[in-house]
């Protein structure tokens, strides 16, 4: 399966392109912008999409399990990069929006190290390989009065026994070039 992490911004522009009120213009290309920093895996393009102390709730068990305030938003984010869980596509199925939020929902479609997708809570059999892991996510993004991102609430769902061990051979150059050569046999890339 190839995933094209810019597939949840064309989403987010389609909406925009037919899109005629001025705030929810406004609100739908900050969350573009959001949403291409993410794919380029863009520090400082993410942070400037988000007010000063930004707010993140991601709900899982009954818990939240999000970072609060600037820093703990980019560390989060470093984390993801250092983890590379960000190689991801978002397929957006439905888009809401009003004057204070947006609202996406859809399938998030992942590569993820053996030992990031035990970590985000699949049962994987090996952390030396990588696997195609698959949830379902509704995220609420509330906006300022600037249409700068509050932040992110965010709510997953997924099988724990879905997540599917990729053949190296499958792995496309964009998540292999994420790893260093000497990382390859942690990963399952193999040598190349």
């Amino acid at each position: 399966m190839s995933i094209d992490p810019n597939t949840g911004r064309r989403a987010v522009e389609a909406r925009l392109a037919t899109t005629t009120n001025p705030r929810h213009q406004k609100m739908l290309t900050t969350l573009a912008a959001h949403l291409a920093a993410e794919a380029d895996t863009s520090l400082q393009g993410l942070m400037d999409t988000l007010v000063d102390e930004p707010s993140y709730h991601m709900w899982a068990n009954g818990a939240d399990y999000g970072p609060k305030g600037y820093r703990a938003v980019a560390d989060y984010y470093t984390q993801l990069v250092q983890a590379r869980r960000g190689h991801l596509e978002y397929l957006i199925e439905r888009i809401v929006v009003d004057d204070d939020t947006i609202v996406t929902e859809g399938f998030i479609n992942a590569y993820q190290p053996g030992a990031a997708a035990r970590q985000f809570g699949f049962n994987v059999e090996r952390i030396d390989a990588t696997y195609l892991v698959a949830y379902r996510a509704l995220v609420l993004w509330p906006f300022d009065a600037e249409a700068r991102l509050l932040g992110e609430d965010g709510y997953a769902s997924f099988n724990p026994d879905s997540a599917v061990a990729v053949d190296p051979a499958d792995l496309p150059e964009s998540y292999i070039n994420l790893f260093d050569p000497a990382e390859y046999a942690a990963v399952g890339i193999g040598s190349r």
